[in-house]
């Protein structure tokens, strides 16, 4: 709206201009006619005659210019007539994107109490039963008027609206599908797949507790379904789409624990993500936030590393000397002193062939996680290496 008003103001002050200018040519035109028309005929002397023709020319030149500012001013009121027909409307109430989903029926369910699922940085999960039966995710994403200035802003929540349209749009196995999303007066709910065995981050907690049992086949096959659904945003999509926050929580399984990435650009609409402690960031992202696909790889690594050894990026064990650090480091020194053995987690070791798939995927994880971006490869070059250690 402040820009619209601001295009108002230009205009009117060079309509203003543009009747100054249009006054002074006549006005001295008709000055002329008079002075011709009243002088007696020696007025036409050499200089009288100079003086006429320069007026004359100083006409033309300022009808000129009339006529140029009139047809600039003419194609920016085009322009701003286009740009406000073409501007995306503001929704409210249910945007549905499945056939599956009705309008009334996903109202209802969402003004219900439903049962939390968890919460990030930005908002809660809801598990929610439509009226048909079917189950679906919901999360509410924190009101704007807690947030930023700029978040409450309409051009932002368009924004937001627009950029929400295209992640519906996005189709793949390894990406969690995108239902509805509602839009209300200080917020967004948006609707997904309901996924049985939660988060990637909800099986490691039970595997570490010892209420479940992930073999290193099915963790090998997670790793895959995460790249491919990488692969897919970086090279598939047009314009590409960066993840931004890829980490377990965001990594959801279906019964068959088939990986799926959600909360795919998310975070670079939602700028109070603390990024900073998640602890699945690459370097740069903290610095000056230049995002970059290699940024998704390094978070990528930091999976991959959780996979093979079982322990999280923020476990006190990295906060001790004897580590490095980090994950990363950790791993890193561990390979170049020829025991990657000692970082696997125990509960996957088994055969042979499958320790050495293993070591290799540290090595993965390790060049994935360096600390120079273009050292690490690409997502379309890690479906190679990944579906090289083992078939699918």
């Amino acid at each position: 709206m402040a820009k619209m008003r601001g295009c108002i103001v230009t205009v009117a002050l060079l309509l203003l201009l543009l009747l100054c200018l249009h006054q002074t040519p006549v006005e001295c035109k008709e000055r002329l006619i008079r002075q011709l028309s009243s002088r007696p005929s020696s007025a036409t002397k050499p200089q009288e005659f100079k003086i006429g023709f320069k007026r004359v020319i100083l006409s033309i030149v300022l009808g000129i210019l009339t006529g140029l500012i009139g047809a600039i001013l003419f194609a920016l009121l085009i322009k701003i007539a286009v740009q406000y027909i073409n501007q995306t409307p503001f929704l409210k109430g249910p945007v549905i994107f499945s056939p599956k989903i009705s309008s009334k029926t996903l109202q209802s369910a969402l003004a219900n109490e439903n049962q939390l699922l968890g919460s990030s940085s930005n908002g809660k999960y809801y598990k929610t039963v439509l009226d048909n039966g079917l189950t679906v995710a919901a999360k509410v994403l924190e009101p704007f008027d807690s947030g930023s200035p700029e978040m409450q802003s309409k051009s932002v929540k368009r924004r937001i609206q627009q950029e929400l349209e295209v992640l519906a749009s996005l189709r793949h196995r390894h990406l969690r599908s995108f239902r509805a999303y509602v839009r209300e007066s200080d917020r967004f709910s948006l609707v997904y797949d309901y996924m049985p065995m939660g988060s990637l981050e909800d099986a490691m907690n039970g595997v570490r507790e010892n209420h479940l049992e992930l073999r290193w086949d099915v963790r090998l096959r997670i790793a895959v379904g995460v790249i491919k659904g990488l692969q897919y945003l970086h090279f598939t999509c047009v314009p590409q789409i960066l993840h931004y926050n890829l980490k377990p929580t965001n990594v959801m399984l279906d019964a068959e624990f088939e990986p799926r990435l959600a909360d795919c650009g998310l975070a670079k609409l939602m700028p109070n993500i603390d990024r900073a402690t998640s602890g699945y960031c690459a370097p740069e992202c903290l610095q000056n936030c230049r995002y970059t696909d290699k940024s998704d790889i390094f978070s990528f690594g930091m999976i991959l590393g959780v996979l093979l050894t079982g322990r999280y990026p923020t476990d006190s064990f990295f906060r001790e000397a004897v580590s490095g650090g980090s994950l990363g480091q950790w791993l890193r020194h561990l390979q170049q002193a020829g025991e990657a053995h000692e970082a696997l987690d125990k509960s996957i070791l088994g055969e042979e062939v499958e320790e050495d798939e293993m070591l290799m995927a540290v090595r993965i994880a390790v060049v994935c996680l360096s600390d120079l971006p273009d050292d690490r490869p690409s997502s379309d070059e890690l479906v190679t290496m990944l579906t090289q250690l083992h078939s699918f």
